[in-house]
């Protein structure tokens, strides 16, 4: 089960050190002591995720009163700088400009070829910090790389003390999976464009480059639809407890897209169906095979809703929306669901999730589903997201794979491995436990490329963590149960795999706790973690 029933009622940025493996001079990451000369400094190999490549040596760059950001000419690397520049402003006092001209100081630079989409290199001396690469993503990776080398501090919205010092070295980097997700569940309880944002700054610093939106549920329908107004206007009118609910405007949404692009994330959004799909249901009697709307649904079971297949109306409803989503959505992906719609039979299933994703292809856009999609025909070039356990069975973990091995590409999202949702603990506040509990190392201590028994490691495309709300109603209530697990899942997507070592991992995590101290973020303290004192 992906979500099962739930009980009541969670700020973001990290830093991290690395395991020191000499290679001719290359340093793979881990966790080693920073020579005395530069206690004061973070270390180049101290950050989340572990870059794939560190070359410490020399003496460290200081900003000053002097400091300027240097730009290449371009507009989107200008708006990088600007961006470098609002962090470092309010913390430093200093004015730190952002120009076309001028040497030292901390230089974005965009170059041909070797970096590919999204990787970088981070130079570091006295002169000053160079970071290059071959595409504006890659720049911005490399700024949170910066960010995470300077004092936590620096993060604080007023002058500090300093002193603001950047190791010297070089660090070579580039992510292992070219999808890195995080999922917000927007329809059990509505969160508004502001805290959304929030989010999506928190999950940027950690190089996630994919925000996932459940925008439908039983419980609320949170887009507008102009061509189906009673979606948003009634179905999106309440939430999980009876609350006011909310949605989306168009311009709201679009809103999110950019903001989201602005940070170098992709938003895929999710219209779940043929199940969980109350909210539409009781917005449009037609949509229901005996013509008859059910009440509006604020409880948390799952499974008891489906769309009607059989009427060709359930098919201009579809076509409708995925028409309307998909033209407000830049992005190559469109989600599906298609998971827990055990009062739809399969053959049913079957020719529902077929009609749909042509549906979808007809818009331009790529399927994204659950992983039940693999129980249907996934089409060329789906992606499906497995959400099970450990404990799933053989039978359904042996369809996935051969999806996998005939083509279908995979995202990783176990539940009771990266579902943010779940308990740490007995004893933790928000969240659900029909996973398991799920600890910070138990969220770390996996390899997504050998998870699956039968699945080729090239069919794995990455690792999404979701964050269902049934249980939540406040960012603080997000960031509890995004953090400290999220920077790990971020990790497993982004790094490569023989720098993932718990013992290390949790060191370079522990040294985050200051800088979420500095964003206000809330944040869960676990014991499995060797947080600093103070």
């Amino acid at each position: 089960m992906r979500r099962r029933h739930s009980t009541t009622s969670g700020p973001t940025r990290v830093l991290g050190s690395l395991l020191l493996v000499a290679a001719a001079g290359v340093t793979a990451v881990g966790a080693a002591p920073a020579p005395a000369a530069e206690a004061a400094t973070t270390p180049l190999n101290r950050v989340v995720p572990a870059p794939a490549e560190v070359r410490p040596g020399g003496r460290p760059y200081r900003l000053t009163w002097a400091t300027g950001v240097h730009v290449d000419g371009s507009a989107e690397v200008r708006r990088i700088g600007e961006y470098l520049a609002g962090i470092l402003r309010p913390s430093t006092g200093y004015r730190v400009p952002v120009t076309e001209h001028g040497a030292g100081g901390i230089r974005l630079h965009l170059s041909d070829g070797r970096f590919g989409a999204e990787g970088y290199r981070l130079t570091s001396g006295p002169a000053g910090v160079t970071v290059t690469a071959s595409a504006a993503a890659g720049l911005f990776h490399g700024v949170q790389t910066l960010r995470q080398l300077l004092p936590a501090s620096v993060e604080r919205g007023s002058v500090q003390p300093g002193p603001w010092r950047i190791a010297g070295g070089t660090v070579e980097d580039r992510p292992r999976y070219a999808y890195r997700g995080a999922m917000l569940d927007v329809a059990r309880h509505f969160f508004t464009v502001g805290q959304v944002e929030r989010y999506i700054d928190e999950l940027a610093l950690y190089k996630i480059n994919t925000l996932h939106l459940h925008l439908s549920d039983d419980q609320g329908w949170r887009i507008a639809v102009d061509s189906w107004p009673r979606l948003a206007a009634y179905g999106g009118s309440t939430q999980v407890g009876g609350g006011r609910g909310g949605y989306f405007t168009k311009a709201d949404y679009r809103h999110i897209v950019r903001y989201a692009a602005s940070r170098y994330l992709e938003v895929v959004p999710e219209i779940d169906m043929p199940g969980h799909t109350n909210a539409a249901l009781a917005s449009y009697a037609q949509l229901n095979c005996d013509g008859t709307a059910p009440p509006l649904y604020t409880g948390t079971r799952v499974g008891f809703s489906s769309l009607c297949v059989p009427k060709q109306v359930t098919y201009d409803f579809v076509d409708d929306v995925v028409r309307e989503l998909a033209a407000l959505t830049p992005g190559r992906r469109l989600h599906i669901g298609g998971d827990e719609a055990h009062s739809t039979g399969h053959a049913d299933y079957v020719e529902f999730m077929d009609r749909v994703q042509r549906v979808v292809a007809r818009y331009g856009k790529t399927v994204v589903g659950w992983h039940q999609l693999t129980g249907a025909t996934p089409a060329k070039g789906a992606l499906a997201q497995y959400w099970g356990l450990d404990g799933t069975s053989a039978t359904e973990k042996a369809r996935v794979a051969e999806a996998a091995r005939n083509g279908t590409g995979l995202i990783l999202s176990p539940a009771d491995r990266v579902y943010l949702d779940m308990k740490y603990t007995a004893g933790t506040g928000p969240g659900t436990r029909w996973a398991g509990l799920v600890e910070v190392r138990r969220s770390y201590d996996w390899n997504p490329g050998s998870y699956l028994p039968g699945v080729p490691a090239s069919a794995v495309r990455g690792v999404e963590a979701p964050l269902w709300t049934e249980t939540l109603t406040r960012s603080s209530e997000i960031e509890y149960m995004a953090f400290p697990r999220l920077p790990g899942a971020a990790e497993l997507g982004w790094s490569p795999a023989a720098t993932h070592d718990w013992d290390a991992y949790k060191v370079r995590l522990a040294a985050q706790g200051p800088r979420w101290d500095a964003l206000g973020m809330s944040y869960y303290k676990s014991p499995q973690v060797p947080w600093p004192a103070g």
